[in-house]
């Protein structure tokens, strides 16, 4: 369900001489990289980056980052960013030098799936020969951080049978712990919004909505602060909807005034060839207007241009 698939006929030659030739000389021919990069799918691109290499003996992400500038070579650097090291790049920089961007760390480990967790701790390893746990403990603190341990050890119950006494069980152990208690017993929380699997937990909400008479989420806003409510919520988003979650993250990033250009690049990036299609259907249905518009609405040149290749088309 992603916007962006395999470009037939490819030929990984024509485009790298394609691009050498848009950015030598003087001046750059920003509309060919663009039209290009944003058409290919990463593992096309990592083609392309190694013809570059064996034709012209040239680097092509660093040839991209000396000839553009600002977002709009943010952008195109990050779509040059193989697959799999994706998320262990933007971790790594999360945790990185002073102040934590915990922002990050939320929306990457609230959204994916357990074996995608496996391959992020995996590449990481390899990558920077550091612990992905041992960094991010290393940065963060309190429940938060041991909601981010929790989700970092990728052990949430496979999808199976649900079972409903559980279900029940679940969501009064939920529900004694926020809306029944003086002060909230968070690890109650942790432990099951962080271990039980999706179709579980999402009948599990409904429960609690039945027995308390509030939605998890309003519980949740209630009862805790700070990032471990930003944590918490965006789990709870994801099993019930991860294109909406995205949706939303995409909607705050650009609402208001100024942009958030990190969250806005990282989201279309990394979602474009996995379920950006989802995500701008839920964005049209949650927002009353499409992901287009409002790429189109707030943002310029050729910055603008590529994202809006990579929306991939606009929902009326």
């Amino acid at each position: 369900r992603g916007t962006v698939t395999a470009f037939s006929p490819f030929d990984a030659r024509a485009d790298a001489e394609a691009l050498r030739k848009a950015m030598k000389g003087m001046g750059t021919d920003e509309e060919t990289i663009l039209k290009i990069l944003t058409s290919r799918n990463n593992a096309q691109r990592q083609e392309i980056a190694s013809a570059f290499k064996t034709l012209f003996g040239r680097d092509l992400v660093d040839d991209l980052k000396s000839e553009l500038t600002g977002k709009f070579e943010t952008l195109m650097v990050s779509l040059m960013r193989p697959t799999y090291i994706f998320d262990a790049h933007a971790l790594k920089h999360a945790i990185k030098g002073a102040g934590t961007n915990e922002k990050v760390l939320t929306e990457i480990l609230a959204s994916r799936t357990p074996a995608e967790v496996r391959n992020i701790k995996k590449v990481y390893l390899q990558e920077y020969e550091a612990n992905l746990e041992d960094k991010i403990t290393g940065e963060t603190s309190g429940y938060f951080q041991r909601l981010l341990v929790v989700l970092l050890q990728a052990n949430r119950d496979p999808d199976g049978r649900v079972d409903e006494g559980l279900v029940e069980q679940d969501a009064q152990v939920l529900f004694r712990a926020g809306e029944l208690k003086w002060g909230t017993d968070e690890e109650k929380f942790i432990t099951i919004l962080g271990t039980r699997s999706v179709s579980h937990l999402r009948r599990v909400f409904d429960k609690y909505m039945t027995i308390s008479g509030f939605q998890i989420e309003e519980t949740i806003d209630r009862e805790t602060s700070g990032d471990l409510e930003k944590l918490l919520l965006a789990v709870v988003k994801c099993i019930r909807s991860v294109p909406a979650y995205f949706a939303e993250t995409l909607y705050y990033s650009m609402k208001g005034a100024g942009t958030d250009d990190d969250t806005l690049i990282r989201v279309m990036v990394s979602r474009s060839e996995i379920d950006l299609l989802d995500i701008r259907q839920e964005f049209r249905k949650n927002f009353a207007k499409s992901l287009h518009q409002m790429i189109q609405k707030d943002t310029s040149g050729d910055y603008r241009k590529a994202l809006l290749l990579l929306c991939g088309g606009d929902d009326d």
